[in-house]
């Protein structure tokens, strides 16, 4: 029986394809609770659109997406998760985790998660994170059961604030959370 984790993806559209290719690779060693926020769930844009998304992810899964607070919160007091994954993670979801608001149905899954002392994989998508996102992936970095996927500057000369996680180490991070370990170095 494969373990479950949870998947929960924020509206960093630009990285969708990138993120789903590793939620394939996860499958294939784990049972996948897929998880999408009110924007990632409905928004069609130039990166794709919406129902396609839900489909594809769906079909990797083989399970219905968890889109409702109430749909997301049994996940704690029913310890349904070994782990829980937000990829994209944005600055505005960074930013609500660093400061326990969750209001949304990814901040509240990992809300209802952390309450069992059990580890969140973070991979950061921000176009603030050396700016204004910069103070709350401090205070993450900082705190127990956060892990994050290494990242990097992804366009130093044309957006010099902007960071992101690199997808294709999600696998391996997840691996060493579930050790309760970060992967090593997280800057790229």
């Amino acid at each position: 029986m494969k373990p479950k984790i949870g998947f929960a993806m924020s509206g960093s559209f630009c990285t969708f394809q990138d993120v789903i290719q590793s939620m394939k690779i996860l499958s294939e060693t784990y049972d996948i609770v897929p998880i999408l926020s009110e924007a990632s769930f409905t928004i069609d844009t130039r990166f794709g659109m919406a129902e396609e998304f839900r489909h594809e992810i769906e079909a990797i899964c083989g399970r219905r997406i968890h889109h409702t607070l109430d749909a997301v919160e049994p996940f704690g007091p029913k310890k349904m998760l070994e782990l829980l994954i937000v990829a994209p993670c944005t600055g505005n979801t960074i930013g609500k985790l660093a400061n326990g608001i969750a209001d949304s149905p990814v901040t509240f899954a990992v809300k209802a998660h952390l309450r069992n002392a059990r580890p969140v994989v973070l991979a950061i998508s921000t176009n603030d994170g050396l700016s204004a996102s910069a103070e709350n992936i401090g205070k993450l970095l900082n705190r127990k059961h956060y892990y994050f996927v290494p990242f990097r500057q992804d366009a130093p000369r044309a957006k010099s604030y902007s960071l992101v996680a690199d997808f294709s180490l999600l696998p391996e991070t997840v691996a060493f959370a579930m050790m309760k370990q970060q992967l090593q170095p997280i800057l790229r």
